[in-house]
């Protein structure tokens, strides 16, 4: 293997640490917010349903006034009943209590039916309650999550861009100018062969390719995959004949990080 490369898998291992926590501290953030707006949304939805609430009591207030108001004129009428000196006039005062006993009918009709909309919105508003109150927990749980999770990134991104800069100027300057393209354009610049394949994109490598990758004597050249372009290398150990112990099978790659860091 060229010299070069083992230093170059352990640089993708922590470009690609570094990538993955970049992405969780953006990804953070936004989680926090959108439950916040979640949060926003449903508060607003227990406030609206609180507001037709009002409105029902509001509604059933006047309409119980109107209905006072509609005996009270049936009780009046009903006075003058007793004064009455014509047929006419008696005809008047029972059509009026008449239409003020339909009126009341309506009345009493409208406020059942606003009593049956106020019982709804009254379990409307009680899970409306009990979901401000998860998702209000929810967002303070995240927030501290989200807090305690950035701060542990940061750390963690700042001890890894170190080891980076370390270990980048050890890598020839050819070999990290190529590293960095093919990173750059593929996401990955290293991918490992296996079972005459290259990792990455799957495709077969030819077998004059795959010998000379295998050629443990090849240490000055390093090959790539014909088909996307990555640097490959090849790990001995998963060629081995022998049956090692489980959990024992280390790929090179991880042996290499492992042992760098």
């Amino acid at each position: 293997m060229h010299p070069d490369l083992e230093k170059m898998i352990v640089l993708q291992s922590l470009d690609g640490e570094v990538r993955r926590l970049t992405e969780e501290m953006a990804v953070l953030p936004k989680r926090v917010a959108a439950l916040a707006k979640e949060h926003a949304a449903a508060s607003q939805a227990l406030t609206s349903t609180i507001e037709e609430l009002a409105k029902e009591e509001a509604l059933r207030r006047r309409q119980e006034l109107d209905v006072k108001d509609h005996q009270q004129k049936i009780a009046r009428l009903r006075k003058q009943m007793d004064a009455v000196t014509t047929t006419a006039q008696a005809s008047a005062l029972e059509h009026e209590i008449s239409f003020a006993q339909t009126e009341i009918a309506h009345l009493e009709d409208a406020e059942l039916e606003s009593m049956e909309r106020t019982e709804q919105l009254e379990a409307t508003r009680a899970i409306a309650e009990e979901t401000v109150a998860n998702l209000a927990r929810r967002h303070a749980e995240e927030t501290a999550k989200a807090a305690e999770v950035l701060e542990h990134d940061r750390a963690a991104l700042t001890d890894l861009n170190a080891k980076r800069a370390e270990l980048r100027p050890q890598i020839g300057e050819n070999s990290l100018s190529l590293y960095d393209r093919i990173a750059k354009s593929r996401g990955t610049a290293l991918a490992e062969g296996i079972d005459h394949k290259c990792s990455a994109c799957q495709m077969v490598v030819r077998p004059q390719r795959w010998n000379d990758l295998r050629d443990r004597g090849n240490d000055e050249a390093m090959l790539t995959c014909e088909t996307c372009g990555r640097l490959l290398y090849w790990d001995p150990a998963r060629d081995a004949p022998q049956k090692k112990p489980a959990g024992r099978n280390e790929s090179l790659a991880a042996a290499i990080v492992r042992a760098s860091l």
